[in-house]
């Protein structure tokens, strides 16, 4: 489908309510580290409870509702909880604190960041320090890494630090608020891919809603520890056992600065859901969404990866002798920064393509290619 250019007035959203935005802002300002995702996925859960039958959590915590629980055929829509995060290190003896990501979390953007520490006192407030421009050396300046970024939470020493609570395993989180920018972008931290998570409550919000009617058992699943080798996906998969998996998570915007678009592909925010051709994507579930797409004028984009997709996809397309599988990504600009940004009309396209295609898909579709 031809691209078109992005529009220059507000979008004003048909499907998103106020009520969905309100979760939506407290859903992303809640921390829900890789690992630690309990807080957020009792939030997420709250929310979703209203739209199916029935809910339940894992051993480590992957959440989910159930639509129709007693089919026998059974289908996913997931995403991932989890945000990336840091870990306490080391503890220096006047009082600093270096890290260890938790998932993909970017060194260079660290310095001058407001972060949270958790501990069983309860948060304490710190910052990534850096030294001033004044004291840096003319000529080559050297570059934030794991080796030099630091926490300053202004103890005077090792002990000042320990009687806050803080220990080496304790978890980090930035300090940045969810916002609407130019009345277009949702922007904030994490929402790699609590968006997903809010997206397919929302589809469950839809098809209650609008009294639709699935001769299947639907799973909304949203899953935990994506950030650190799709784990939550790999455990729930096997405890599921879907007959097909619709997976939602994020993209690139590739039409920023500092992009090499051959490398990266060319797909942008504004010009719809991003579908993704690759070995772990079944072609036949694909060309059910594409269908889906053009049948209900869905403007979409194409992407393709050459081995993985590098999402939850992966896990469950090679799960349980093979369950056929699909990828549709929101694009997203800044990932895995403070100000990820994922344009308002993109959003709601995601849900409503992932709506019709659960309206279209059957248990007499065949997923067999001979």
């Amino acid at each position: 489908m031809p691209k078109k250019a992005p529009s220059k007035t507000p979008y004003k959203p048909t499907i998103i309510t106020a009520a969905s935005k309100g979760f939506l802002e407290k859903y992303i300002n809640n921390p829900s580290p890789t690992g630690f995702e309990a807080p957020g996925q009792k939030m997420w859960l709250d929310y979703l409870k209203p739209f199916v039958d029935e809910v339940d959590v894992d051993n480590y915590g992957t959440a989910y509702g159930i639509i129709n629980p007693k089919a026998p055929y059974r289908v996913v829509i997931e995403a991932h909880a989890d945000e990336i995060s840091w870990f306490v290190a080391y503890i220096t003896d006047n009082g600093l604190i270096y890290v260890r990501r938790n998932g993909g979390s970017d060194h260079q953007i660290a310095p001058s960041k407001r972060v949270n520490i958790h501990t069983k006192k309860g948060m304490v407030k710190a910052l990534f320090g850096w030294p001033a421009i004044h004291t840096r050396s003319d000529g080559k300046e050297e570059s934030p890494s794991l080796k030099n970024i630091f926490l300053d939470v202004g103890a005077k020493n090792k002990a000042e630090v320990e009687a806050l609570g803080i220990h080496v395993g304790c978890v980090i989180t930035y300090e940045d608020e969810f916002m609407t920018l130019n009345n277009r972008y949702y922007v904030g931290r994490a929402l790699d891919n609590r968006i997903g998570g809010f997206m397919i409550a929302e589809v469950a919000r839809l098809l209650k809603a609008n009294k639709k009617k699935l001769d299947y058992g639907l799973y909304i699943v949203n899953s935990v520890q994506e950030e650190v080798g799709l784990r939550g996906a790999e455990m729930i998969a096997h405890t599921i056992k879907p007959n097909a998996a619709i997976i939602t998570d994020v993209c690139h915007d590739t039409s920023t600065p500092l992009i090499n678009k051959i490398v990266e592909g060319d797909t942008r925010c504004g010009a719809g859901p991003v579908l993704t051709y690759g070995p772990a994507v079944h072609n036949k579930l694909l060309d059910l969404i594409i269908n889906t797409a053009e049948k209900n004028k869905i403007e979409f984009q194409r992407d393709s990866v050459s081995r993985a997709t590098g999402t939850d996809t992966d896990a469950f397309a090679y799960s349980n002798g093979g369950i056929p599988s699909a990828l549709i990504s929101l694009p997203l600009r800044y990932m895995h920064t403070t100000v990820e940004m994922a344009e308002i009309k993109d959003v709601e396209a995601v849900i409503k393509l992932i709506y019709q295609t659960l309206l279209t898909l059957t248990p007499k579709f065949s997923f067999k290619y001979l």
